[in-house]
């Protein structure tokens, strides 16, 4: 069933050269309709679709045969991989740096920074997979680099993606551990900093330096070509900028 889907889309893909299909990491989801839209008003032309999911799951749909054009990462690490099996044909490159925040529904002391989830009135902490989240990996290190991570690790419910993360952390968690990006969407705008949500300190954990590569799918299409360039550019970065992350 998977392989028809794939192919309907690769047929759909020939007949039409200016639809190109994004694998997206799930933090990125809060920042793509406005990249989309600026992106839209230079190439009213281009149908850009976006899959989202945890930048690991992206791959190794990428590495079954999923006909993505470009994908944008969550790391470097996945890019890399897929750049030195020549799935993709561009070397990757950073777009944005990404960062962790600890966020609550509900007003907290955050007064002892990430140390809040050792208090007993915190029974639930929502953290992405991190085996195939890059923030789930982050806040993971984060937590062994705080001394938290043996003292906490029986409070946490993990997510397959950060977007799922944000999700667990509004309805089934007491606090999680979700990329600073989703907290400028305008679903979470109303949480107000220090009140909801604190950055997590980036000493603690590795940048998240997220990727962009043209993969074999893209090689030829300008579309392709012409969406990944807009993301490298000072228009994206300024988006990115607004939504928490940090450029070059």
């Amino acid at each position: 069933k998977m392989k028809n889907i794939f192919l309907s889309f690769v047929c759909f893909g020939f007949l039409n050269a200016q639809t190109i299909n994004v694998a997206v990491a799930a933090n990125v989801s809060y920042a793509i309709d406005e990249l989309k839209s600026a992106f839209a008003k230079t190439n009213p032309k281009a149908n850009i679709k976006i899959i989202l999911g945890g930048s690991g799951k992206l791959t190794a749909q990428i590495k079954n045969g999923a006909p993505y054009h470009i994908f944008m990462s969550a790391n470097m690490k996945y890019p890399k991989r897929l750049y030195s099996d020549k799935t993709a044909v561009t070397k990757p490159i950073v777009y944005a740096q990404g960062a962790l925040a600890l966020f609550s529904v509900k007003k907290r002391d955050f007064s002892s920074g990430i140390n809040l989830i050792k208090e007993k009135s915190i029974s639930k902490v929502a953290v992405a997979n991190p085996k195939t989240a890059p923030y789930g990996k982050a806040a993971i290190e984060a937590l062994k680099n705080a001394k938290l991570y043996n003292k906490t690790k029986n409070k946490y419910i993990f997510a397959e993606s950060i977007t799922q993360t944000v999700q667990y952390a509004t309805v089934a968690a007491d606090v999680g551990f979700i990329a600073k990006s989703s907290l400028y969407s305008s679903k979470m705008s109303k949480y107000k900093k220090n009140i909801n949500w604190i950055d997590i300190d980036p000493k603690l954990y590795t940048p998240i330096k997220q990727g962009i590569v043209i993969l074999k799918e893209g090689s030829n299409n300008t579309t392709a070509k012409a969406f990944y360039d807009f993301i490298l550019s000072q228009k994206a970065k300024k988006i990115f900028e607004r939504f928490g992350y940090i450029t070059q």
